[in-house]
């Protein structure tokens, strides 16, 4: 029987490396990575962003991630740079809410293992990012829901090269136990 193909999310508050690891994962293991909707969508929002923004950042990635999976059949497991999880958080946050069509979502759009990147690195400035004073909530908050989906997860620390290996060894170590 064939298995199925894995999905690896590196997850976790704003300025703490998802890209770039994932980034760096997918090279590593020569395979596909998914990257993060929200990032091109904001890159030209001249507004503060509503829920309906929260709304199309949702289905876009969904949509990206759909589009990346349809090319991966070949693949045992692909990486995803943060997940829809993200717009929960934020809608959360902002809004006070989380709108249905992600709720709906949870428990049909699984992922077999995270990587929640650890607070640990300093904030780099970017025109796309948000409250910097709150990295250490949005930590706890994710951490709050990976533990609600029952979530396999690994909090990967460090700086640089050494972030990196252990994120790489943390995969490698899923990988063994799943048996890929």
């Amino acid at each position: 029987m064939e298995k199925k193909l894995q999905k690896v999310a590196v997850v976790g508050p704003e300025s703490t490396g998802k890209s770039t690891t994932t980034q760096w994962l997918a090279n590593s293991f020569n395979t596909l990575w998914v990257p993060e909707y929200a990032r091109y969508y904001c890159e030209t929002l001249q507004r503060e962003y509503t829920l309906q923004d929260e709304l199309n950042m949702f289905f876009g990635q969904i949509a990206l991630e759909d589009s990346i999976l349809s090319i991966s059949k070949d693949r045992k497991f692909i990486f995803c740079d943060t997940t829809f999880i993200t717009i929960k958080i934020w809608s959360d946050y902002l809004f006070g809410f989380t709108p249905k069509p992600v709720v709906d979502e949870l428990s049909i759009r699984t992922y077999d293992y995270y990587l929640l990147m650890d607070i640990d690195m300093p904030w780099e400035d970017d025109p796309l990012r948000d409250f910097p004073d709150k990295r250490e909530y949005f930590f706890d908050v994710w951490k709050q829901e990976l533990n609600k989906l029952n979530a396999n997860y690994t909090i990967i620390s460090g700086m640089g090269a050494e972030r990196n290996k252990f994120a790489e060894s943390a995969v490698l170590e899923f990988l063994h136990t799943t048996g890929i």
